[in-house]
């Protein structure tokens, strides 16, 4: 057992892509597959960014960036990560898979989204996500 002090630096979440609160009271547990995402764009300081569009991987049932040139699922959107989530430890493993949380209904400054969505992912998620 380790009893040693130890200090942890934790950024703010950054949800300013949020247009207001509205859905932000019903967010849904998910797994990421941390594989689906790449090191250096979407988590270079060791942490997936909330306001990532996700899509969900049809074999495992995990979740993953919306990519539509994709043909494992995650070729349709299906939310977007509502808070962000450490996937590097201390030690600088990077985990496989973690727990998240994904909102399904929400209004989006598309503007302030950490990347960009396409044409394409903002007709999967119909009128459940409006984009202000």
């Amino acid at each position: 057992m380790d009893l040693t002090l130890k200090t942890v630096t934790f950024n703010q979440d950054q949800r300013n892509w949020l247009g207001s609160q509205h859905g932000t009271d019903a967010p849904v547990s998910i797994t990421l597959d941390v594989t689906k995402f790449t090191a250096g764009t979407h988590y270079p300081d060791g942490f997936l960014k909330s306001g990532l569009p996700l899509g969900k991987v049809t074999a495992s049932g995990k979740y993953g960036l919306y990519d539509d040139a994709a043909s494992d699922g995650r070729q349709t959107c299906v939310g977007f990560l509502f808070t962000a989530v450490d996937v590097v430890s201390e030690r600088g493993a990077v985990a496989a898979s973690v727990g998240g949380s994904m909102l399904l209904h929400c209004f989006i400054r598309e503007s302030k989204l950490p990347v960009t969505i396409d044409a394409a992912g903002k007709t999967d998620l119909g009128a459940r996500v409006i984009f202000v």
